[in-house]
């Protein structure tokens, strides 16, 4: 058994005081019995501070030391107290530099974070911005609480600032047209239960003024990794001025279709004052070059049939479409500004061109209420005054040949 010198000091103590008292002389063996017993004293007392050091500091120093082992794999085994104490400062050591590279790397993670949210912002400004530019209206439907978001730009569509119009589903209900309200109510549940791969309708709203508006509906729904939808987002289109050009269009092009000559022009006439809703609508060509004079070539009035007529072109609005070869309108105050128009309030004349680009007439809409910009749909107008041009060119050949063979006829033998 290997002998240790803390075990062994205890005893050698007591031994080396009896053999100094020994060599002392017989006059200090007298002695030699409390010496021994102070010795013997002084013997138990390191030993007991021997055990209470070993129970109570070393040895809770090595397990400690064997739990910092085995967290690296190494076997622990008891340790002196120094070698436990420079395994600690080795551990802590390692776990400041485990602690130095985590915070670097969670530096490096609020850098990223900082830079997403930074991301994030400038991507909601610019979605805000597209939105607010394409002049289209967003709505957001809460679909787990029933809660709807008009923005500002939706309700201005149809004539209300941002507080005159609550931001509820009921609201944006009441504003659909009742005529086509079962038809966005099955788009609707048509999307959100995954018959249709997305949200599109056109429908009209009702504007403050009264008027419907038409708009072209499109969104999608945001759904649960489940598949349950929880949330949609939509953009609605005003679309009013493209569906007055479809109307106006197909109205026209079926009632003129198969109609030449003055046929046409009565039947151009009439099928534009009802598309544009307007209470009269009529064409001319010029009665004299320079122009001074204007003939009637047809007209429509909703107070009945007129008979075709001449009038001075000095006074009138269609001065400057004639004159100016370009189209005039006069949304209100036509009757005060040209007194021959008194009566009305709107006004919108569009030039006729020959194939050689002189003025040869008019076509010309009034109306007693205030005209609106959807009646600008000169593309339109373009077409059917590019057909009335040829019409009337047409009847102009027609008349010289005419002319020419009643000449011809008077003059031959």
């Amino acid at each position: 058994m290997k002998f240790h010198t803390s075990l062994a000091m205890p005893f050698l103590l007591p031994a080396l005081g009896v053999v100094g008292v020994a060599a002392a002389g017989p006059a200090q063996i007298a002695l030699l019995p409390a010496a021994l017993a102070a010795l013997l004293a002084c013997a138990l007392a390191y030993a007991a501070v021997l055990h209470i050091v070993r129970r109570g500091v070393d040895r809770p120093l090595a397990d400690l030391a064997a739990r910092f082992a085995a967290l690296d794999e190494v076997p622990g085994a008891w340790m002196p107290v120094g070698d436990v104490l420079h395994d600690l400062a080795h551990h802590a050591q390692r776990a400041e530099q485990r602690l130095a590279r985590q915070t670097e790397q969670l530096a490096r993670a609020e850098f990223k974070l900082r830079e997403a949210e930074s991301a994030m912002r400038l991507a909601e400004e610019r979605y805000v911005q597209a939105v607010r530019s394409a002049n289209d209206g967003l709505w957001e439907w809460d679909l787990r609480n029933d809660e709807m978001y008009l923005s500002p730009r939706w309700k201005s569509m149809l004539g209300y600032s941002e507080l005159e119009l609550a931001d509820t589903r009921a609201a944006w209900l009441a504003r659909v047209h009742p005529v086509d309200a079962e038809r966005v109510q099955q788009a609707l549940k048509a999307h959100l239960e995954g018959a249709m791969p997305r949200y599109e309708c056109e429908y009209r709203v009702l504007h403050r003024d009264g008027q419907p508006r038409w708009v072209l509906s499109r969104g999608a729904v945001v759904r649960h990794a489940s598949g349950t939808p929880y949330r949609m987002l939509g953009l609605d289109t005003d679309i009013t001025r493209l569906k007055r050009v479809e109307c106006i269009l197909d109205a026209v092009v079926e009632g003129t279709s198969g109609t030449w000559g003055r046929d046409f022009f009565r039947a151009l006439v009439r099928h534009f004052a009802r598309a544009l809703e307007v209470p009269c609508a009529f064409i001319t060509e010029c009665a004299d070059y320079p122009p001074t004079r204007l003939r009637t070539l047809a007209i429509w009035s909703e107070a009945g049939a007129t008979d075709n007529f001449e009038y001075d072109l000095a006074g009138t609005p269609c001065e400057n479409v004639v004159l100016g070869a370009r189209s005039f309108f006069c949304p209100d105050g036509v009757g005060a500004r040209f007194p021959a128009e008194a009566g009305y309030e709107g006004y919108l004349g569009l030039p006729i061109f020959s194939s050689a680009g002189e003025v040869m007439g008019h076509l010309a809409f009034l109306d007693t209420r205030r005209m609106d910009d959807a009646m600008l749909v000169e593309s339109i107008y373009r077409i059917f005054t590019a057909r009335a041009a040829a019409e009337l060119e047409r009847l102009q050949a027609v008349a010289q040949l005419d002319h020419l063979r009643t000449d011809f006829a008077a003059t031959a033998p």
